[in-house]
């Protein structure tokens, strides 16, 4: 095949994944390529699925990339395939194809149970049902999932996540039946039940009961018992997708599915399958990563290739319902002759199994509960030698040396990436995991490989520099615990003790910060003032035009209509161009540098106090009604913005930190999109942290459940200090997180098991904050010698400065663009420059019809 027109029916994982590696292998576009999606939206990541109920929504779990020559055709899936003719046919017309590649995944198994079919039964396979499954679920308490496997088990975490009273029911004597053992299925049951949720094994579901209003509200299992659920999650297993191949004449696989050889190829040479609609020689496989496997076979056959089918590689490694669960290789040890070395940890609830050879030199695979830390080195040494010796693989933190793997060790299954691949990358010039995830592709998907990259590099020698900057070799966070520790008060010491030269501005501000993180003065206080970035310098935000802004801070985004009045008067006696915030505050622009202290004691005087918008600290805390006004609300969300936002008010970090408390579930205030979040429930409030908007936009991850207040303040305490004690320099909470060693799991560990006995100190250090809180803006009214640095020239204190000029725009002033300065400044009130002509000064507005708008 030399190319043409080339139909694709499904834009699934898989099908997407096709169409990226055809046009990687073919950049002159032989092929010009249709997608036939079914659903409304492109390509998602439906391994992540359940990060939905994390907040996470669908253009964070988009996977779908444009392509030169690709149309892709949302909701119009396929209806029909003539063979004879080459084309398919849907709902709008015809598609011919001189090849074909169906890739139309697999639909949810419902078992034939009575019931089935009753409202609030639901299947768990796409962004749709999970949202109808979230609507439906309000104001209910009970719910029951069928099917205790993988996908059962992140159904049940939603139902939890949901506020619901969790049942799972399982015909097989073990949870995971198909991925861990007995013995990890028992490890894995006790781990589940802790956590609330009931779990019903060895029984099967003989009827779904209906409630008096006709809708779901028990099921009825073969042992006898009811089990109460008003919404009921069926996740009983997948089958392919096989009916257009069937309808079409095409042979199928055994157990259903498009029989395909190695090649991928199924008996019609124009047609090719695949994903979980793939029979590959008669089995179908239901794992991304052999589906990934099949969609490069095609497109390298496609364009000339001899690539054939890997075989299946099964090994998985998730998080069910906070609990690490990996298998691999053959996890059962169904090999003749294999043996079984096993590790138990009651006390820590952690359980390992390899599967050896009868000689036990090569690992065969294995089953990790409780700990998957050894994972990614295992999984890449099955069917090679053990990397260690056995019992050092399967203790905690055991002896799994990456640097011991042969070139040809998987490292990557998901992308076909190996040891060798790796190594050939840094060789080449890769010095960290983000250029190896953009040269090789290891690590972009699943993401579980990632520690296995790290240890690769360490391996080949890269040594990663930690340096701040060219004057000190000490990181951030070894420059914080150098000043803590030493008392270390004044840049010129540190830097004489444990730097050299003079500093820049990267250090100097790093510096100046944690000076103020330690309480070491006012930001303006002697040497610290020449520390400062050109807003804190001013304790305000410089614009474009040399103007600036002045944020009072509004906690929680109350306000009486009193301060309101002020703030109104303050902006129109000083022409100040005023627009609301996202944060729930109100911003005041284009002031000069010698208004500032008028326009703050008119504010301080009226009770306001500096907002910090100008550094790195805390901004707002944002929040909507609550329980106050909100029918729908839970808690009483303002009040607790309000006590957050003054608690952590002037808090300096290593970056700026956002927050939101939201009354309910219904997220008004979008606090799983800040740095930390909180989230009203019936009981209490849940904590979400590591979130944030901006240019790479993350939601935050759920980091602990049903907290009264005090807790809930105690967590956030202990975050933000040891946040600001380890973070890097301008590294957010998230990016923090995502290069933690062991991530949230090692946050949870420290800040709420007290791993590393830090507690004590981390609350410590968080009330000599609070007590010792001044307002910045107050403290330099009240101080001549801080005054004195506010004026546009140091020769000429009382003259403004002319070059800024403003014209009126939607009856505001804006900077004007290309006004001469003025021969004489016709000084208004406050100093304010004369406000432009209308007929000159205006901008003019686009040509569009609309009023106002500049080009």
């Amino acid at each position: 095949m030399n190319g043409g027109d080339l139909v694709v029916i499904g834009n699934g994982m898989v099908g997407q994944r096709f169409v990226d590696a055809l046009r990687a292998r073919d950049p002159h576009g032989r092929w010009r390529v249709t997608v036939l999606a079914e659903e409304g939206r492109p390509a998602y990541d439906r391994v992540r699925l359940s990060a939905f109920f994390d907040g996470v929504d669908a253009d964070a779990l988009n996977l779908h990339t444009p392509h030169d020559g690709v149309q892709l055709r949302l909701g119009e899936p396929a209806t029909a395939i003539d063979r004879e003719r080459r084309v398919v046919s849907t709902a709008t017309g015809e598609h011919r194809y001189d090849a074909l590649v169906l890739a139309t995944g697999s639909y949810p198994f419902v078992p034939p149970v009575p019931g089935a079919d009753l409202p609030g039964v639901f299947v768990y396979r796409t962004l749709d049902d999970l949202a109808a499954l979230r609507a439906y679920a309000r104001g209910r308490r009970a719910g029951a999932v069928i099917g205790g496997g993988l996908l059962g088990l992140e159904a049940a975490n939603a139902l939890r996540l949901l506020g619901l009273r969790t049942d799972v029911v399982e015909f097989a004597p073990r949870l995971m039946p198909v991925q861990v053992d007995p013995a990890g299925g028992a490890m894995l049951r006790r781990y589940v039940e802790e956590l609330g949720v009931r779990t019903h094994l060895g029984v099967a579901t003989t009827a779904i009961r209906p409630g008096p209003d006709g809708s779901v509200a028990a099921l009825e299992l073969s042992d006898g018992h009811i089990v109460e659920a008003e919404l009921v999650v069926v996740a009983a297993g997948i089958r392919p997708r096989d009916d257009l191949a069937r309808a079409a004449g095409l042979p199928l696989g055994p157990r259903g599915g498009v029989l395909v050889d190695e090649t991928c190829r199924s008996a019609d040479e124009w047609i090719w399958a695949v994903g979980e609609c793939a029979a590959v020689d008669g089995t179908c496989h239901g794992l991304v990563a052999p589906g990934y496997a099949t969609a490069e076979v095609v497109a390298d056959r496609l364009l000339g290739g001899a690539a054939t089918f890997p075989g299946a590689d099964t090994a998985t490694k998730l998080k069910l319902l906070g609990v690490d669960v990996a298998s691999f290789g053959d996890a059962h040890g169904v090999t003749p002759g294999c043996l079984d070395v096993t590790f138990t940890d009651p006390a820590t609830r952690v359980y390992a199994k390899l599967v050896l050879s009868d000689d036990a030199r090569t690992l065969l695979g294995g089953v990790l509960v409780g700990d998957a830390s050894a994972y990614p080195t295992l999984r890449a040494s099955v069917g090679g030698p053990l990397p260690a010796a056995p019992l050092a693989l399967l203790a905690p933190d055991g002896g799994a040396d990456a640097g011991a793997l042969p070139a040809a060790a998987q490292v990557c299954s998901c992308n076909a990436v190996t040891r060798g691949d790796v190594d050939a990358a840094i060789a080449g010039g890769c010095a960290d995991v983000p250029a190896l995830k953009a040269c090789t592709r290891a690590g972009t998907s699943c993401g579980s490989c990632v520690p296995m990259l790290k240890q690769l590099l360490d391996a080949a020698g890269v040594a990663q520099s930690t340096a701040l900057c060219e004057h000190f070799e000490a990181s951030r966070r070894e420059l914080f615990e150098i000043v803590r520790v030493r008392r270390i008060r004044t840049f010129s010491r540190l830097v004489a003790e444990h730097g050299r030269g003079r500093g820049c501005d990267i250090c100097k501000p790093v510096v100046a910060s944690i000076l103020a993180s330690l309480g070491a003065g006012h930001v303006l206080d002697g040497e610290q003032a020449s520390l400062q970035d050109t807003n804190d310098h001013f304790l305000a935000n410089l614009q474009r035009d040399g103007s600036y802004s002045v944020v009072p801070r509004i906690p929680g985004g109350e306000i009486t209509p009193e301060k309101l009045i002020v703030i109104g008067e303050v902006a129109r006696d000083f022409r100040l161009y005023t627009k609301i915030t996202g944060g729930q505050r109100i911003d005041l622009f284009g002031a000069r540098v010698e208004q500032l202290p008028q326009i703050w004691r008119r504010l301080v005087d009226a009770g306001f106090e500096s907002g910090h918008a100008y550094g790195k600290a805390l901004r707002t805390v944002k929040s909507c009604v609550g329980e106050t006004w909100c029918r729908y609300g839970v808690q009483d969300s303002v009040g607790l913005a309000v006590a957050l936002e003054l608690r952590y008010r002037g808090l300096r970090a290593p970056h700026k930190i956002k927050s939101a408390v939201s009354g309910c579930a219904r997220e008004c205030a979008e606090a799983r999109s800040k740095d930390f979040g909180v989230i009203a429930t019936e009981t209490g409030w849940n904590l979400y942290v590591g979130g944030n908007g901006g240019f790479r936009p993350r939601h935050a991850d759920l980091f602990a459940t049903d907290l009264s207040t005090e807790a809930l303040i105690s967590l956030i305490d202990r975050f933000l200090m040891y946040y600001i004690r380890t973070a890097d320099r301008l590294q957010r909470t998230a990016a923090w997180i995502e290069a933690m060693d062991g991530g949230l799991d090692h946050l949870r560990s420290v800040i709420v098991d007290d791993a590393l006995g830090l507690c004590a100190d981390l609350d410590a250090a968080m009330a000599r904050h609070v007590a010792s809180y001044s307002d910045e803006w107050r403290d330099v009214l009240n101080d001549p010698e801080r005054l004195r640095r506010f004026t546009s020239f140091v020769n000429a204190p009382d003259v403004p400065d002319p070059s800024i000029r403003f014209a009126l725009e939607r009856g505001q002033p804006v900077p004007a663009r290309g006004a001469p300065p003025p021969t004489a400044p016709g000084e208004e009130r406050h100093g304010r420059e004369r406000e432009a002509d209308d007929t000159d000064q205006r901008r003019q507005p686009v040509a569009l019809g609309l009023p106002e708008v500049r080009r």
